[in-house]
C-alpha cells in the first residue's frame, strides 16, 4: 500500500489550488469558513463556474464529458475546494443520480440529462425516503401505474432535501406488488413543474426548510423517463446509494472543520482547558484514522487491485465525526451559542453580539442540523448490520 503522492499529483493538486484562487469569492469563501448560511445563488453560483470549466462533473470518464480523473485527482480536487472554503457540490446530480444515468441510462438519456447536471444549471433532488419508509427503504408505497406512454405516479416523499429548489427528481416507486418489496420497484425521473406535485416544507430545529415533504397526486410522467428496467429499480438504487455513502465520509471537510474549531477555542480562551486539547486531540486522531482509510481505497484502485467494498464504514466513521465536531465547537462557544439571530447567520449583523464574537452565531444551528448524519443514507445501526454482513462474514 503506497499512500505517498507522486509528482505528477502534487502538480495536479497545485494547478487546482491555483485555479481556485482565481475563481473563488472571497466573501463566499468566507461565509462557507465561518459555517453561515449559503443561498442557492451562492451554491449554483459555484457550481456553474465549475461547470464552465468542465470541474463540476469532475468524477465523470471523458467519454460522458468529464475530465477523466483518476481517482486520487478526484480526491484532491475534492480536498482543495474543502481547504479553500469553496461551497459544497450537492450530490444529488453530478455524484449520484448522474452515474446512474450512465450505467443504466439509454444513450438518448444520456444526451438529454447528463449536460445540464455537468453545467450546473439543473438542479436535481432525491426522492427516496417516504413516511415509515427510511432505512427500510424496500416497504416504500409511493405507486407508479402503468397507462399507455405514461406512468401515472401517486404517493409522498418526505426528507427530500432542496427538493424547493430542484427543477428535477429521481424517484423509486412501487411498479409491482408481487413477490419480495425489492422486485416492484422502479427508478424514475420526475419534472419537479409536473401538474400535480406539491412541495411542503418541513422546518428543521436549526431553523432552516431545508428538507421538504414531496407530494404526488396523479402526476404523468413518460415511460421515456424510466432509467433501466421497470421493477429493477432496487438495483440501481444501491448502485445509487454506495455513492452516497462514501460521500457522506466527508473527510475534507472535517480537515476544515477541525481547523476551525481549534481557531474557535483560541478566540473562545478556552485552548489552554487540557481536558478540551485531549477531546480535540481524540478527535484529530481518528479524522487522520478515516483519511487513512480513504486514501487505502484510492491506493488499491490506483494500483488495480480490487476496489474496497467499505462504502458503509466510511458513512458510520464519517458522520460520527461531523457530529463530535459540532459538538466540541458548542461546547467551546458555552451558552453564548444559544441566541437564535438569523442575521448573524447570514452575515448581516450589525450590532453587538452576546458575548462579543458573532463567529459563535451558527454553531447551535449547525448542531442541531448534524444530528441527522447518523440517520439519513442509512441510519448508523443498519450500516453495522451491513459490514457485518459483508466485511465479517
Amino acid at each position: 500500500m503506497d499512500l505517498a503522492f507522486t509528482p505528477e499529483e502534487l502538480a495536479f493538486r497545485e494547478e487546482v489550488r491555483g485555479w481556485i484562487r482565481a475563481h473563488l469569492d472571497p466573501a463566499l469563501a468566507a461565509k462557507v469558513l465561518g459555517g453561515l448560511r449559503l443561498s442557492k445563488d451562492d451554491i449554483q453560483g459555484w457550481a456553474r463556474t465549475l461547470g464552465r470549466q468542465g470541474w463540476l462533473a469532475y468524477r465523470w470518464p471523458r467519454a460522458f464529458g468529464g475530465p477523466g480523473w483518476s481517482v486520487v485527482q478526484q480526491h484532491l480536487f475534492d480536498e482543495a475546494l474543502a481547504e479553500a472554503g469553496a461551497p459544497p457540490i450537492l450530490p444529488f446530480g453530478p455524484v449520484m443520480v448522474a452515474p446512474v444515468i450512465m450505467a443504466f441510462g439509454t444513450p438518448e438519456q444520456q444526451r438529454r440529462f447528463l449536460p445540464g447536471i455537468a453545467s450546473g444549471e439543473v438542479w436535481w433532488c432525491q426522492g427516496y425516503s417516504e413516511p415509515g419508509s427510511g432505512s427500510d427503504l424496500a416497504s416504500l408505497r409511493t405507486r407508479a401505474k402503468r397507462d399507455g406512454d405514461h406512468y401515472i405516479v401517486n404517493g409522498q416523499k418526505t426528507c427530500t432535501t432542496l427538493a424547493q429548489h430542484a427543477d428535477w427528481i429521481f424517484c423509486l416507486v412501487r411498479t409491482s406488488t408481487e413477490g419480495k418489496p425489492q422486485t416492484g420497484i422502479s427508478f424514475l425521473l420526475i419534472d419537479m413543474t409536473s401538474p400535480g406535485i406539491t412541495v411542503r416544507p418541513i422546518r428543521l430545529l436549526d431553523g432552516e426548510y431545508e428538507v421538504n415533504e414531496v407530494w404526488f397526486d396523479n402526476v404523468r410522467v413518460p415511460v421515456d423517463n424510466l432509467i433501466g428496467e421497470e421493477n429493477k429499480g432496487w438495483t440501481y438504487a444501491k448502485y445509487l446509494l454506495s455513492h452516497e455513502r462514501a460521500n457522506i465520509a466527508d473527510v475534507n471537510r472535517a480537515k476544515r472543520e477541525l481547523k476551525r474549531l481549534k481557531r474557535l477555542a483560541q478566540q473562545c480562551g478556552v485552548w489552554d482547558d487540557l481536558r478540551l486539547r485531549d477531546a480535540i486531540a481524540l478527535l484529530e486522531v481518528d479524522i487522520v484514522a478515516l483519511e487513512m482509510l480513504v486514501l487505502r481505497v484510492l491506493a488499491a484502485e490506483r494500483s488495480g487491485k480490487p476496489a474496497l467494498d467499505i462504502a458503509a464504514l466510511l458513512k458510520i466513521r464519517g458522520s460520527e465525526i461531523q457530529q463530535r465536531l459540532s459538538e466540541l465547537m458548542m461546547l467551546v462557544g458555552g451558552p453564548l451559542t444559544l441566541p437564535y439571530l438569523e442575521p448573524a447567520l447570514e452575515g448581516r449583523w450589525e450590532g453587538p453580539y452576546p458575548g462579543g464574537d458573532s463567529a459563535l452565531a451558527p454553531l447551535a444551528p449547525r448542531y442541531f442540523n448534524l444530528r441527522k448524519t447518523t440517520i439519513y443514507g442509512g441510519s448508523n445501526e443498519v450500516q453495522r448490520n451491513i459490514v457485518a454482513q459483508t466485511l465479517l462474514g
